[in-house]
């Protein structure tokens, strides 16, 4: 295996948070630190979506291997991605080889109608699912028109691909089956977290297009025997009536309660349930003062410790009217989770703002004592560089000064 050290890699340290809030009981203290995997933006293309999976040692001195997946976007249009890439790192991200194309999961044509099209996965998540010690990765598929323009209406499914470890290869992307009928024609998976129970179920949220109306969420669970995943039932619908209704969905559970985030237009929005399909409608964002969160139109993802929930989030109000969508800078803070808002004093920048938008990341719990998020610049619109972004593929480490169990 090729290992190269990035050139130019870069860390940050920041304080304990404990530092900050020495006489808060229940903040669950962390310090955080940051550096590059990797770069790429030449002008017309960059990384997006990068997020890692996590195997436990089995040989390799006791030390996890860890694969992290990225799209690569052409810059030319909106979500053109048109290639899949890996890289992998035996040191806990001390380095990485050198980022390469995936060809089980490059874009595929299909018929679609009359016309032969392509077809490409996007927006992939691999996660560890411990009951059938398989590295899992889900996402969904994006089919564009012949000269790769995304329009609707148009097919979309929940995909999925399983890694060999032995053989260092991901599978060919798979679709996952779903019940029959238009309801989930245009339905899947794309840069959800999905939440895995001890059994082994998956419970995976999706958003669905209908041919009229908003999108919607629901989650469905799904069974995983290590290589084929297969759809049980779906829970209850979360609908609303504001422009693009609700996407995006991720899900968590913590201290007997799953918890859902949801991204729409306008605001982002959280819901709670006792089983993880079935929730009692949802409310909007907002920080334990009451006001408005800020964070719209893009996804929020969830660091879930043993002892305490935390939020990632972009918003308005920090200094960023310049980024797109106010996608950067990336912050985390607390959760209270009976009030469901977030703690705003325990708020921090994970990833600082440089122009370029940071809204879609991943979350992996890499040890008891440490969680990574990982994410890239998006070079889009065009002069965002000038504010010093460079395409970078960054991982935020969390050290936590208590293990996570």
């Amino acid at each position: 295996m090729k290992t190269s050290t990035v050139s130019g890699i870069s860390f940050l340290f920041l304080p304990s948070i404990r530092n900050f809030f020495p006489d808060k009981r229940g903040i669950v203290d962390y310090r955080l630190s940051l550096d590059t995997a990797t770069r790429m933006f030449d002008g017309n293309t960059c990384w997006a979506h990068p997020r890692a999976g996590i195997m436990p040692a089995i040989r390799n001195n006791g030390t996890p291997r860890i694969v992290m997946t990225m799209n690569s976007l052409d810059l030319s249009g909106s979500d053109i991605f048109k290639g899949m890439y890996g890289m992998e790192s035996s040191d806990l991200g001390k380095t990485w080889t050198e980022p390469k194309e995936l060809i089980p999961m490059m874009p595929r044509y299909e018929k679609i109608g009359d016309i032969d099209r392509p077809v490409a996965l996007s927006d992939f998540w691999p996660g560890w699912h411990k009951a059938s010690k398989t590295l899992l990765g889900t996402g969904h598929t994006v089919a564009y028109t012949p000269d790769w323009r995304v329009t609707n209406p148009r097919p979309r499914n929940t995909a999925y691909s399983t890694y060999n470890v032995e053989a260092g290869e991901w599978s060919r992307w798979s679709k996952l089956d779903m019940p029959e009928g238009d309801k989930f024609y245009n339905s899947g998976a794309g840069c959800t977290q999905r939440y895995d129970e001890q059994g082994g179920i998956i419970l995976l949220p999706v958003y669905i297009r209908p041919k009229e109306g908003n999108l919607y969420v629901t989650v469905c669970k799904c069974s995983f025997d290590g290589k084929e995943l297969a759809y049980i039932e779906n829970g209850s619908e979360l609908k609303l009536d504001i422009p693009r209704g609700l996407g995006e969905p991720s899900l968590t559970f913590f201290q007997g309660s799953y918890f859902l985030t949801l991204r729409n237009d306008q605001r982002a929005y959280v819901a709670r349930s006792r089983d993880g399909l079935h929730f009692e409608g949802y409310e909007p964002w907002r920080f334990d003062d009451g006001s408005e969160l800020g964070s719209y139109n893009t996804q929020q993802h969830w660091v879930t410790h043993s002892d305490a929930l935390f939020l990632v989030y972009t918003r308005r109000g920090a200094n960023n009217d310049h980024v797109f969508r106010h996608r950067a800078p990336l912050f985390m803070a607390q959760v209270d989770p009976e009030k469901l808002c977030v703690i705003r004093e325990t708020e921090q920048i994970l990833v600082p703002e440089r122009g370029a938008r940071l809204g879609n990341f991943g979350v992996t719990d890499v040890s008891p004592d440490e969680t990574w998020v990982t994410v890239s610049e998006w070079m889009q619109p065009k002069g965002v560089e000038k504010y010093g972004s460079d395409g970078s593929v960054f991982v935020a480490r969390i050290h936590w000064n208590k293990p996570n169990r």
